[in-house]
């Protein structure tokens, strides 16, 4: 509680031992918040926060086997990077040859002995970070928190930054909990996702169930790209449902969460999981295209099929292949198992 304000409900989860795992959500969902109260800086209401059996609730940050790493980095400017690691094992009282040999691993660790003697100010922001990363890792943690670490790197920097904090908590293993608001992020680097949403935790597990087997409209909608349609729910069986839906026919979805006597839920139908022309299979629709996005990789397109409007992405797998115009009128087609029927 933040006075009157409750930043979260009722959180409950576990996290496995050599485990990335992610809290993620859009800002204002309290996955900071969860983050210090494990790191100690904040404390909860109500509850336990239990470390390999043990109770760690009373305990402050620094008696904690648990260091964090911010989201700007929190570098001593007038330390060289060889100091600025030392510094928390010499508040531990560490011994100055363990302290030696341990800055040492560190900075080869995360490839920076090179410039051990160089401060801060002359380092990137990747550099940066990778100091951190070594200083947080130092004390020999049992868990190490990250708050963000990328956001502040730009795109291509941000994407080698996530190959090298995975292949460094598998070399390590040591247990990783990320704190990002960014699913791509997420998707890549995670063994398991916890969604936060309005305080509460939306769904939790792996990268492909909470993309492919999303359990409500929120995380379908947080987590990649989706058509939304509301639908009747005609029938349900068992892990299947006979929806009618906005797109001039009826449908057998997958769905996981519509009660039996349901009458109204929604459609999530993600943009890859449709084929056009040569590629549509299964339930055949035709529509006119209304709008084309090329965006390298791929091609986004608005096509209109009865009321509703669907957004369709094509792999521009070979460079001579056309786009589809404006206008046009085209053939797209999805499997039923490729749809997915969400509880209202």
């Amino acid at each position: 509680m933040f006075g009157t304000f409750q930043a979260l409900e009722t959180v409950s989860f576990d996290i496995y031992d050599n485990e990335f795992f992610t809290l993620l959500g859009p800002s204002g969902c309290g996955k900071t918040t969860l983050l210090r109260m494990i790191a100690g800086f904040e404390e909860p209401s109500t509850g336990q926060i239990v470390l390999h059996g043990n109770d760690i609730q009373a305990l402050p940050p620094h008696k904690r086997r648990v260091n964090t790493v911010f989201q700007s980095y929190a570098l001593f400017p007038h330390m060289t990077l060889e100091q600025n690691i030392a510094y928390a094992l010499e508040n531990l009282g560490w011994p100055k040859e363990m302290i030696r040999a341990r800055v040492a691993e560190m900075l080869d660790l995360v490839h920076m002995s090179k410039f051990a003697r160089r401060k801060p100010q002359q380092l990137s922001g990747g550099q940066r970070q990778r100091i951190a990363l070594a200083r947080a890792l130092a004390p020999e943690p049992e868990v190490l928190l990250l708050d963000e670490p990328l956001s502040a790197l730009d795109l291509k920097l941000r994407q080698a930054m996530r190959e090298e904090l995975r292949a460094l908590q598998r070399q390590t293993g040591l247990t990783f909990v990320f704190v990002t608001h960014d699913q791509e992020e997420a998707l890549d680097m995670s063994d398991r996702i916890c969604v936060l949403g309005d305080g509460r935790i939306q769904q939790l597990g792996t990268p492909r169930e909470v993309y492919e087997d999303p359990s409500n409209r929120f995380v379908a909608h947080f987590i990649g790209e989706t058509n939304f349609f509301d639908v009747d729910v005609l029938s349900v069986e068992g892990d299947m449902a006979r929806v009618r839906t906005p797109l001039g026919l009826d449908l057998t979805a997958s769905q996981k969460h519509v009660a039996a006597d349901q009458s109204r839920a929604t459609l999530s139908l993600r943009p890859e999981k449709i084929g056009l022309e040569e590629q549509a299979t299964g339930e055949i629709l035709t529509g006119t295209v209304t709008s084309t996005n090329y965006l390298g990789g791929y091609t986004y397109y608005v096509i209109r099929v009865g009321e509703a409007d669907i957004r369709v992405s094509r792999r521009n797998a070979m460079s001579h292949v056309p786009s589809l115009a404006e206008g046009a009128t085209v053939r797209l087609g999805f499997l039923p198992e490729s749809a997915r029927v969400l509880g209202q």
